[in-house]
């Protein structure tokens, strides 16, 4: 695992913490099955943190996605029989003791992927072959990042603030079409290409990795909807707070700051007929 990945302990446990760089601790334990594909095309990646109950069906519903696949399971900080489970079911397992935060298991799985394509889907989400294969058939199409076509609930009064800081992103990268598409949500898919351009860092911050992606250049189109939002219930701590919800926004803000910086003070906007040199 790289260092710019492990930086990554610090910051992703959904409070304000120092930005320190740490090195974690060794893998407990990481097995490679010999039910994945010894030469694989699709590698799927799975963060996993205590979901026990729905790791299995995960994976089985990965496993089907092409017949040169592997599941990579990233397990870290489980207390329960994650970790057994996945192995039982045939995944590589890639084992932490310890919390690794917030998308860091993205990181840490794209960095031992063989996979020309890399799919990325989560541990609690009990998906279908059927709901993932279209992400693979786009990239293998052509497509660098094959995001969920999902923009989040959009008729509500007032919206969830990371559904409209996704579509603000978008309006602000110039690229209004893909609404509140983003690769926040899982799953996703990149290809080997877009993977070497963005590097594994980048994923466990998925605004910037997005930004990074359109500003390069790579071929960013929503694929398939997969409405998360109504799949995954949202993880709440005392007071009824959404334990991500401040740390996704900062991280878009640190995306919109790097389109800035890319783009100038107007992310390349014009300033229309303004005279702005008439004003004393």
């Amino acid at each position: 695992m790289s260092l710019k990945t492990k930086r990554s302990l610090a910051r992703r446990t959904g409070r304000r913490l120092s930005r320190k760089l740490r090195r974690p601790a060794r893998p407990a334990r990481e097995t490679a099955a010999l039910v994945n594909h010894p030469e694989p095309l699709v590698s799927v990646i799975i963060p996993a943190m205590n979901e026990a109950g729905t790791i299995a069906r995960a994976i089985a519903g990965a496993r089907g996605v092409h017949p040169r696949c592997e599941v990579i399971v990233v397990a870290n900080g489980s207390a329960d029989r994650t970790v057994e489970i996945a192995q039982s079911c045939g995944a590589r397992v890639i084992s932490y003791a310890e919390p690794l935060g917030h998308d860091v298991g993205r990181s840490i799985g794209a960095e031992v992927a063989k996979g020309e394509i890399l799919l990325f889907t989560d541990g609690d989400l009990v998906l279908s072959s059927a709901q993932l294969r279209p992400f693979v058939m786009a990239v293998s199409g052509g497509v660098d990042v094959a995001l969920n076509n999902y923009s989040g609930p959009v008729h509500r009064s007032r919206p969830h603030p990371v559904v409209l800081s996704k579509h603000v992103l978008n309006i602000i990268l110039q690229r209004p079409d893909l609404k509140g598409c983003s690769m926040t949500a899982v799953p996703h898919a990149l290809s080997r290409r877009a993977f070497q351009v963005l590097g594994s860092d980048l994923l466990s911050r998925p605004p910037v990795a997005y930004v990074h992606a359109v500003m390069e250049g790579l071929r960013v189109e929503p694929v398939h909807i997969v409405p998360v939002g109504k799949i995954n219930a949202v993880r709440r701590k005392k007071g009824g707070r959404d334990p991500l919800q401040q740390l996704v926004i900062a991280d878009h803000l640190e995306a919109i700051a790097l389109l800035l910086k890319r783009r100038g003070s107007r992310a390349g906007f014009t300033d229309g007929i303004r005279r702005r040199e008439m004003v004393r």
